[in-house]
């Protein structure tokens, strides 16, 4: 992993942005990796026109599964339902930046599964 995207995962894993539950969401997802005990939870609100208004979510794990957790959270504020549901690997992959063994992998997703979840409700 380059020294940027390294300080990138480290930064996000040690401050990770919007870290909180949101009481008022209108939907609510978990997915766990049983493997590992990473955890990741999502929390979304949607505005009038259908817009992600407020993103948050919380979790627990290795620093990659908690640092896409959170840089993901920034990239999901303004889509709709429908742009929600198209966010898929191939994009958190984007947004970590490095080709990553099949574990890492799998922690980097877990984010996204947590997506599709909250998506279900």
């Amino acid at each position: 992993m380059s020294d940027l995207y390294r300080e990138v995962i480290i930064d996000h894993y040690k401050h990770p942005r919007n870290f909180r539950p949101l009481l008022d969401a209108d939907a609510h997802g978990k997915e766990d990796n049983a493997v590992c005990g990473d955890s990741v939870e999502y929390f979304l609100a949607f505005d009038a026109s259908g817009k992600a208004r407020e993103v948050t979510w919380q979790g627990q794990g290795c620093a990659l599964s908690q640092a896409a957790a959170s840089l993901l959270s920034e990239q999901l504020l303004g889509k709709t339902r429908e742009e929600l549901a198209q966010v898929s690997d191939g994009d958190i992959l984007k947004i970590v930046g490095e080709q990553l063994n099949p574990s890492r992998k799998k922690c980097a997703t877990l984010c996204i599964l947590a997506l599709q979840n909250t998506l279900r409700t």
